[in-house]
């Protein structure tokens, strides 16, 4: 899959001006629509650990961008103000990601339909969102990490 360079552009400069941890990992968006966000992070030795895999750190700033910015995506195709925020987040780590890994997250409907019930209710609520970590080029299409972080929105006032 090739790299959308517009996205991934735009996602670097939000790293390098407002959190620069983003900005070190290198992110590299994939895709981007209503339905998805994939990223990737490459693993290189400022991403890596000691045993030459994926830094956990890393794993989580993935995670956090391949859901975040799908709702960010979504709630700016709304006309609504919203703030974004996760609650808390849940990991499994199934084998070691010791190549450059790829960030699914599909809950593009769920999202949505967050951002109707917070635009509707007016108060905060609270959706988990699934992330799934693949590494294509050494493990095909077997899942190595599986993440899943609670998405808090709220109107903003």
């Amino acid at each position: 899959m090739k790299t959308n360079w517009k996205q991934t552009l735009a996602v670097r400069y939000f790293g390098f001006t407002k959190i620069p941890l983003i900005f070190f990992v290198r992110p590299q968006v994939l895709q981007l629509d209503q339905s998805q966000c994939i990223i990737r992070i490459p693993l290189r030795q400022r991403t890596q650990n000691h045993l030459k895999s994926l830094y956990f750190g890393v794993l989580a700033v993935g995670a956090d961008l391949a859901s975040g910015l799908l709702a960010m995506h979504m709630i700016s195709r709304s006309s609504h103000k919203i703030s974004l925020v996760f609650k808390d987040i849940q990991a499994d780590f199934l084998k070691r990601v010791d190549a450059d890994a790829i960030f699914t997250c599909t809950d593009g409907e769920k999202i949505d339909a967050l951002i109707q019930k917070v635009v509707d209710s007016g108060e905060r609520h609270h959706q988990s969102i699934n992330i799934q970590v693949t590494a294509p080029d050494k493990y095909g299409d077997e899942i190595l990490a599986n993440f899943t972080l609670t998405l808090s929105l709220k109107v903003k006032e």
